[in-house]
């Protein structure tokens, strides 16, 4: 099953928070989830070289919230917030609503998934040798302090006529453990020699101790356990 099913999307609900926070009724909900798919499509062909790999969007009743996370916020932000102030108006005006932008900053970029895999990616399209890329990536994240990483390319790999499948693993990646924290990326790199697909797989370790869903508190995403009653004699 792990290895069928995006480990994000395997874990929401559970351990993940969804990326689009927000109700609506049955007759709305399609044109909002369309709404959210043409803000990030515009975010992501814009900002393509500011390292995007996630973006968060809440919704109230007159007003959107975009929580851009990145590794650039330079890029976004602009000389005195100006570039940010741009975007937010084209977003108004793609949209139509109250647009508010916040900016979360990635200290940490070999941390994530997304990152690693657009990396690779922008290796690949300047001609640099698959294999280099894939060591050079797994010694830079292991160095990050992760437990593990998974990177598997898809393509015509070094120009060859045959497409094929090449993987590198370091360390551990438990797919189905869900009280471990696996983030995945995906990426593609369009070389002269056609398409490679790029996917990454970090292992970050053991969720924090966070509040679930029902309000209860749960230790690295396992249940509370109950406590013993006494036998009676």
């Amino acid at each position: 099953m792990g290895q069928k099913v995006r480990p994000t999307g395997f874990r929401v609900g559970i351990v993940e928070d969804w990326r689009s926070r927000w109700y609506a009724t049955k007759k709305e909900f399609g044109d909002l989830l369309l709404e959210d798919f043409r803000i990030r499509s515009f975010i992501k062909k814009k900002y393509e070289f500011a390292g995007i790999p996630k973006i968060e969007i809440e919704r109230t009743r007159d007003q959107v919230i975009v929580h851009l996370h990145t590794a650039r916020p330079g890029i976004i932000i602009g000389r005195k917030g100006q570039e940010v102030d741009r975007l937010k108006a084209e977003l108004e005006d793609l949209t139509g609503r109250r647009m508010e932008l916040k900016i979360v900053e990635i200290n940490q970029p070999n941390r994530s998934a997304m990152l690693v895999a657009e990396d690779i990616a922008q290796q690949l399209v300047k001609r640099g040798s698959f294999r280099r890329v894939m060591k050079r990536s797994l010694d830079q994240v292991m160095e990050a302090g992760v437990d593990g990483i998974k990177i598997e390319l898809a393509g015509r790999l070094g120009g060859a006529e045959m497409s094929r499948t090449e993987k590198a693993i370091r360390g551990s990646i438990p797919l189905s453990t869900l009280r471990k924290h696996i983030d995945y990326g995906l990426a593609v790199a369009r070389t002269t020699m056609g398409v490679i697909g790029v996917k990454v797989w970090i292992d970050l370790g053991e969720y924090d101790r966070e509040e679930t869903q029902d309000g209860a508190y749960a230790q690295a995403g396992k249940a509370p356990q109950r406590t013993k009653r006494p036998r009676k004699r």
